[in-house]
């Protein structure tokens, strides 16, 4: 494994690369390696999180059988392919079977998921593969909508663009009616 002072020096060949001819030595950067590590280690916090810890804690049901939706979770994640920032919401819904969790449970699995080097795709899977597999819904439903940074910042430059993805499982994926009272509780107007 990469120790701390490794990633450090590897962060100043590339101050080195940005700023050539020795420029990554002036005040302003002397100690930005230690403040980059700093803050990778904040970012990328998701590969220390476990989805079954986080979504043990469960709570009795008590019969309730509707849609539990937790919109507009708002999410920050670095794209793998050029390291760019990209950021969105989320919402994330499931129907209980005999179970429900606390809803910061909700919000602390979408941040596994986006505190790592990611795609959009992949953090839409992995949300709606741990609730279904922890939680064993009747059914199990993540949209997500992102702008990403090296959409923005470079190649086609388009600033507006937001890219939606989903993942729908057990009765959400089977039944059209569930979607659509999903679909009609995300849109509601916000408190």
């Amino acid at each position: 494994m990469v120790q701390r002072d490794e990633a450090m020096k590897a962060v100043r060949v590339l101050l080195e690369f940005i700023e050539g001819d020795g420029k990554a030595e002036r005040e302003g950067l002397s100690r930005t390696p230690e403040r980059v590590v700093d803050s990778w280690q904040e970012i990328y916090a998701g590969y220390q999180m476990d989805a079954e810890e986080i979504l043990d804690a469960t709570f009795n049901g008590e019969g309730y059988d509707g849609i539990v939706l937790l919109r507009d979770i708002e999410f920050h994640s670095t794209c793998e392919h050029h390291l760019q920032p990209f950021k969105g919401r989320a919402h994330v819904a499931y129907i209980p079977v005999e179970r429900i969790v606390g809803i910061s449970k909700l919000a602390r699995i979408v941040e596994l998921h986006a505190r790592r080097l990611q795609n959009q795709e992949r953090i839409t899977k992995g949300i709606a593969d741990d609730i279904e597999s922890y939680l064993k819904p009747l059914g199990a439903a993540v949209i997500l909508e992102a702008s990403h940074g090296c959409m923005q910042c470079r190649g086609v430059a388009k600033q507006q663009a937001v890219m939606t993805t989903s993942s729908m499982r057990g009765v959400f994926f089977e039944t059209a009616e569930a979607r659509a009272e999903l679909m009609q509780l995300i849109q509601q107007p916000k408190l």
